[in-house]
């Protein structure tokens, strides 16, 4: 791996986030790290490594991110690889979900991903260089019952990443966007995922739903650590993939989802066709 290369996570005090840190920071790379609570994040990392830098963060406040890149490029000299891997998931169906909830999550995992981006990507012009990473869910490409919004949010993130990854190619700037499977993290305890406070008697399949996913906390096939070094292992390539599937289960969903698609779109394929202008003139 190479020495040099300086890393800005944000969510790094938990999950994903703090296992990146943990093993970059081992693996001798310069590390920014970015969470809600800088004190939480620097005992959560416990280390006094000098190439460290805890950060106090509101992702969704864009002064706050702006001054955190600055302070990351103005302390290291350059930033190399982004990791945009704050974000919660959130439970319910839509009506279930106030508009307030609805937004909140889309700012945390959407808008502060874009916050961190927009304000990046001037330090990565200028280079000429880096890798841009999302971290997204299968959700996003292939989502469950009872997680509408968590799922829309997630397919937000993907559909930028891609579109970002076309926009910023020929400016040397490489751009993944990685969709995990279930992970043996948090992510399905209170503190990562928000259940709907106003939950409707009809919607018993959706009860039975997030019943099965928080009976999975702690059985979940996916190894975080693993998943960590996935991530690094694909920022070190010279042509890493747009698309990251991270377990099994993700693996799965994604087929699964690609076949219902190609059935949908080859069964309704004459309908589509027909609304073309030559539509008619090729059938007189």
């Amino acid at each position: 791996m190479d020495n040099n290369k300086v890393w800005f996570i944000t969510g790094a005090s938990k999950g994903f986030g703090l296992s990146l840190v943990k093993q970059l920071l081992e693996a001798g790379q310069l590390v920014a790290a970015t969470s809600r609570n800088q004190q939480e994040l620097i005992e959560a990392v416990n280390t006094k490594n000098n190439n460290f830098l805890p950060l106090q963060v509101d992702l969704a406040n864009e002064s706050s991110v702006s001054l955190a890149l600055q302070h990351t490029y103005e302390t290291f000299g350059k930033i190399d690889v982004v990791i945009n891997n704050a974000g919660y998931g959130i439970a319910g169906t839509i009506e279930e979900l106030t508009d307030q909830e609805t937004r909140q999550a889309f700012d945390v995992n959407v808008f502060a991903t874009l916050n961190v981006i927009r304000y990046v990507m001037p330090y990565l012009r200028k280079q000429r260089s880096g890798h841009i990473i999302n971290i997204a869910s299968i959700a996003g490409i292939a989502p469950g019952m009872g997680f509408a919004i968590y799922s829309a949010a997630k397919f937000a993130v993907v559909g930028l990443s891609e579109v970002l990854a076309a926009d910023v190619k020929n400016l040397g700037i490489k751009v993944t966007v990685v969709a995990p499977g279930a992970f043996r993290t948090n992510f399905l305890t209170p503190d990562s995922l928000a259940l709907t406070s106003n939950p409707i008697a009809d919607y018993e399949d959706v009860r039975a739903t997030h019943a099965k996913y928080l009976k999975m906390d702690g059985e979940q096939a996916g190894d975080p650590e693993k998943a960590a070094s996935s991530i690094i292992q694909i920022a070190g390539e010279a042509n890493p993939p747009l698309y990251l599937l991270l377990g099994g289960d993700a693996y799965n969903r994604a087929l699964t989802k690609l076949g219902s698609l190609y059935q949908d779109i080859e069964a309704w394929k004459e309908l589509t066709c027909s609304t073309d202008l030559e539509h008619d003139l090729q059938a007189n």
